[in-house]
């Protein structure tokens, strides 16, 4: 397949607009790559830059080593499969995947052979004779894949291709890709604001926002040691609960609760001492039975979990939601109180909103 290297790219539009701002990565043969961040952060845009659709303001895009920056997407050797589908309702499934081979005057039995081969990966060789009205949305969006793997491409690249999907066949379909990413070993770069699919697709996600990119890594990675406090909220669901809290020696301090430190936080948070830092703690790490009271209202039991939703009294009044994931079945009513133990703490330094670690982390 291929490795792609993106060297600084910027986007800036004529009314001087910049939607993309020194964007990098290198990208491995055989690498699934997911961008990932909410509407309008640049994702979609930089992965049209890849594309050929969108012309790149600056910096350079390499294929195989080989400068690609100003080359029209028909000479990229990359197939692209949209959110819309983008088929041809008069066509049949066979002649939609059999169209890209057709225009370019392969060999009839070229041609033949490789939808029949795309269609038994994707599970549609009953579909061939169709026309896409006749389809199920996840269907249709499998024939999209199929036009895209008959080209044989160096690069795949998925935008957004589950959004019109409900949420049984985003799964499903979901599953399906990944699948297909196995089966033939291919170069994805895939855009998408769903989490899940991040999290579940993705040999390294590169989280972006505003145009810049905020962290590249592994799943876990940005799971479990996100880079900042925008990371730290939009990987995760239910998303991180964030405190203001205040470094006091071997403890944390707010209004609604203090925390004591292990050596090795206290160590972290020295430089911290007497300031004000913020605290995330997501809801899968709290336990119950410790010493953070919550008040509760309401309750979500979601078979073996069950969310928790409440708020933390301050002494001032003021309340400090929080959202606590249990394991078990509990049944809380509104009003009730429980006793939550924070099980695994991230710090933020409150003006950078940068993670605080210790040094090499």
């Amino acid at each position: 397949m291929a490795n792609i290297s993106l060297q600084h790219l910027d986007k800036i539009y004529d009314n001087h607009v910049q939607a993309v701002y020194d964007f990098n990565l290198e990208v491995k043969d055989g690498e699934f790559i997911v961008l990932v961040g909410p509407s309008g952060c640049g994702k979609s845009t930089t992965l049209r830059m890849v594309a050929g659709l969108e012309d790149i303001s600056g910096g350079r895009l390499l294929l195989d080593g080989e400068d690609i920056t100003a080359a029209p997407a028909k000479d990229r050797d990359m197939a692209m499969v949209f959110q819309n589908y983008a088929l041809y309702g008069h066509m049949t499934v066979y002649e939609n995947m059999a169209f890209s081979l057709t225009l370019r005057k392969e060999d009839p039995n070229v041609i033949h052979k490789k939808v029949l081969a795309a269609a038994e990966i994707l599970g549609l060789t009953d579909q061939l004779n169709k026309k896409p009205k006749q389809l199920s949305g996840g269907q249709r969006q499998r024939v999209a894949m199929g036009r895209a793997i008959v080209r044989s491409p160096k690069v795949f690249l998925f935008d957004e291709p589950l959004s019109n999907l409900d949420a049984k066949l985003r799964g499903a379909t979901r599953r399906e890709i990944l699948l297909l990413h196995k089966r033939l070993n291919a170069t994805m770069l895939y855009v998408t604001h769903d989490q899940t699919e991040a999290l579940t697709l993705a040999d390294r996600i590169v989280c972006m926002s505003m145009g810049h990119v905020q962290q590249i890594g592994t799943p876990l990675e940005l799971y479990d040691t996100p880079s900042n406090l925008f990371v730290a909220s939009f990987i995760g669901l239910p998303p991180m609960n964030f405190f203001t809290v205040k470094v006091e020696g071997a403890c944390l301090a707010c209004a609604g609760f203090s925390l004591a430190l292990d050596e090795k936080e206290k160590a972290l948070l020295a430089p911290y001492r007497g300031k004000e830092i913020v605290l995330g703690v997501r809801p899968e790490n709290m336990a119950e039975g410790g010493d953070v009271c919550v008040r509760v209202f309401s309750n979500e039991n979601l078979g073996m979990n069950t969310l928790v939703h409440g708020h933390i009294m301050a002494d001032n009044g003021d309340k400090m939601p929080i959202t606590c994931k249990l394991r078990g079945w509990y049944d809380f009513k509104a009003g009730d109180t429980v006793k939550v133990a924070f099980l695994k703490k991230h710090f933020f330094d409150q003006k950078t909103t940068n993670a605080i670690r210790a040094k090499g982390e």
